[in-house]
């Protein structure tokens, strides 16, 4: 709307209020940029999008503090990959990172241990839900429509135009951007596109530190990732409201919008189990699979996997925290898909896959798909 003034936009959202999924139930960190493949459309939209994403909080005074990572080796065998992800940091230009012994790991952290660690001091800590509500904002002051309660229920294209349907109303475009997360393989097929990659859904549950456990962690301590997997790990993670939630696990969801382990869709599932992606996904990912799953039923295991890292941890410093529910894009051969993944048509463009760092990368992001649809309307 800078860039085009006088350009109309609609949003559309089917939930009553903005980031009510994705947007409103991650970890709320704004990542540096340390994990992803150096020339990655990953690595290249986080890494701006940090920048973009800190100086919008400066603008609206969202508080955004830079509280520092520690990405923590416990074991020999993750030493490898520590330095790895060193590398990766380093090719990446990412300012101030360094290794640390363990005393360097105890001066950052004093209740963590740990054989060697990356120290990441310009991880920061940010409210999204806040930030998406400010971005609202940002459109409706420029004389955009933000149209909550509104599902899409239909997509097609006529005499140069698309028409979308949407509980009742029907807008008429010239471009669109479907940008649904846990919806997004659905939305696309509505305008002909392939329904691969597919949406399947991981519930991710989180514990909390109770109030007088969070003097044991300052800012963000991280295990060391197995960058085959997209996923990070069990890890601590302070909040800007002074919450400091663990976890989370990565479990199969049975309901696209699963926040609960009761929530179960049969036709969502019987779907998925029809889908011969899903046993290719399964034969690809099985151990890693049981592994999150036992962290997710056996307390006892999951606080012996926190206390490698912070060894003081107590049964009685955790209470239960929340969950999300993390939209992965799986391919038809199983894989689980890692970098962003954006397909166009004429005039429309699918965002269909958007994992983390997206929350960091969002104006980034925003820019790219500026940029696309600018080119589809020339």
């Amino acid at each position: 709307m800078r860039r085009r003034p006088g350009i109309r936009i609609t949003v559309l959202d089917k939930e009553a209020r903005v980031a009510s999924h994705q947007s409103g139930h991650n970890s709320g960190v704004i990542h540096s940029g340390i994990y992803y493949q150096p020339g990655s459309l990953k690595a290249q939209l986080c890494i701006r999008g940090a920048r973009l994403l800190r100086s919008f909080c400066d603008e609206r005074g969202i508080a955004h503090p830079e509280v520092g990572k520690l990405i923590v080796a416990v074991r020999e065998t993750e030493l490898g990959r520590l330095d790895a992800l060193f590398a990766r940091g380093q090719a990446n230009g990412l300012p101030g990172i360094e290794l640390v012994d363990p005393d360097g790991i105890r001066a950052i952290e004093p209740e963590a241990t740990g054989l060697r660690a990356i120290y990441s001091p310009g991880t920061g800590i940010v409210d999204y839900p806040e930030v998406a509500r400010a971005l609202a904002s940002e459109v409706t002051c420029h004389g955009g429509t933000i149209l909550t309660g509104h599902r899409v229920t239909g997509l097609h294209r006529s005499n140069s135009s698309w028409w979308v349907d949407a509980s009742g109303v029907t807008i008429r475009s010239r471009a669109v951007v479907t940008c649904a997360g846990l919806e997004s393989d659905r939305l696309a097929t509505m305008t002909g596109a392939p329904r691969d990659p597919r949406i399947v859904p991981f519930r991710g549950e989180y514990w909390s530190l109770n109030p007088h456990g969070r003097s044991l962690v300052k800012g963000l301590i991280y295990p060391v990732p197995d960058l085959a997997f997209p996923f990070l790990g069990v890890h601590f993670t302070r909040r800007t409201d002074g919450e400091v939630w663990l976890g989370p696990n990565a479990i199969l969801a049975l309901a696209r919008e699963g926040y609960r382990r009761r929530d179960i869709d049969p036709r969502e599932l019987l779907t998925l189990l029809a889908w011969p992606g899903f046993y290719r996904l399964a034969r690809r990912y099985w151990r890693m699979g049981l592994r999150e799953l036992s962290l997710a039923l056996n307390r006892r295991a999951f606080i012996a996997e926190l206390r490698r890292y912070v060894p003081g941890l107590a049964w009685g410093d955790i209470g239960p925290g929340p969950s999300g529910v993390r939209a992965q894009a799986v391919s038809s051969d199983g894989r689980l898909l890692d970098d962003f993944v954006f397909t166009e048509e004429e005039a429309i463009l699918h965002v269909r896959n958007a994992p983390s760092p997206a929350a960091t990368a969002c104006l980034a992001i925003a820019e790219s798909i500026a940029d696309r649809v600018a080119l589809s309307l020339a």
